[in-house]
């Protein structure tokens, strides 16, 4: 089974490899994709129809791979690309893990991987994106000239590795400031219960949400889906805040639209697994501790930028 998987995931995955590194290198990553003359705009997943249907993806999946029998993927989400609308972006659970492929116009040839953006200032779509709709809880001063914001998912294991290296790469970075955004994915079943204590928390005491997230972290091989109730209710109470409250404020409406909207937010911007990182923009994966000077040279360069 983990061979098929494999197998699909690297065609999934071929045309990404270079791209997803860059967060670990210094080199800057290439696209071939012609020059646009302006930006490609930031749409939200519903701005226009998918020209694609869910039969025709899984049709073109089972001639894909058919002739492995133990092969398993799910549709997990069509919608016009961010990147540009005319364009079917799918979102395809294979395993544990989203991978992407995108339907070009017409319909008839597609591109498995990543589409990154061009232009005089290709990051300025996403980063006004981000700067009208990301509120979560801040870390680092708030009057820093550059803004990470970052997607997480406290269910995920990649982000309980690479939350110590985002807090280091904050407190190390005087003129940077993180914000949190809430990105729980659908494969995780206590994901979505979390955030929404975390952003009860959050409405608290907002230091003590990073106190609360980082315990979830710590916590997360304990947790599961008969005890995660008790579980958060009493780290909401080890944070210092009133547990009670929070529990309740957890189950309310109004709470899980405000995770509803992190997602959107996370989806009209390309977010397609956590934790993903942007920087005044710039969409950085593979967060690690090998990456922590390429982190802070892009940094450094978006603080010179605002001073000109």
């Amino acid at each position: 089974m983990k061979a098929i998987m494999k197998t699909i995931i690297t065609f999934f995955l071929c045309s990404a490899m270079a791209f997803s590194q860059t967060a670990k290198t210094s080199k800057p990553a290439t696209h071939t994709t012609p020059p646009k003359k302006t930006p490609p705009a930031v749409a939200t997943p519903q701005s226009a129809p998918a020209t694609v249907t869910t039969e025709e993806v899984q049709s073109f999946l089972q001639k894909m791979f058919g002739f492995q029998p133990s092969a398993v993927w799910k549709v997990a989400d069509i919608s016009p690309s961010s990147e540009d609308p005319s364009v079917t972006r799918v979102v395809l659970q294979v395993g544990d893990q989203s991978q992407i492929l995108y339907v070009l116009p017409g319909g008839k040839f597609a591109m498995a991987g990543e589409m990154i953006p061009f232009g005089a200032d290709p990051f300025a779509p996403v980063r006004e994106a981000l700067a009208a709709g990301a509120h979560g809880p801040v870390m680092g001063n708030k009057d820093a000239p550059v803004t990470l914001v970052e997607f997480s998912d406290l269910e995920c294991p990649h982000c309980k590795v690479a939350q110590p290296v985002i807090e280091k790469l904050v407190n190390e970075s005087p003129n940077a400031k993180l914000i949190y955004q809430p990105f729980p994915l659908p494969m995780h079943t206590w994901a979505k219960q979390a955030a929404a204590y975390a952003e009860c928390v959050r409405q608290q005491n907002e230091p003590a949400m990073w106190k609360f997230s980082d315990s979830v972290y710590a916590a997360q091989s304990e947790i599961t889906d008969a005890n995660a109730t008790e579980k958060f209710t009493g780290l909401a109470s080890s944070a210092g805040v009133d547990a009670a409250k929070v529990a309740a404020c957890a189950t309310q409406p109004d709470t899980m639209a405000k995770i509803q909207q992190s997602i959107d937010l996370g989806l009209s911007v390309g977010v397609n697994a956590t934790p993903t990182l942007f920087i005044e923009g710039r969409r950085v994966l593979g967060i690690s501790e090998e990456s922590l000077p390429t982190l802070k040279a892009m940094i450094d360069y978006e603080a010179k930028q605002t001073k000109k």
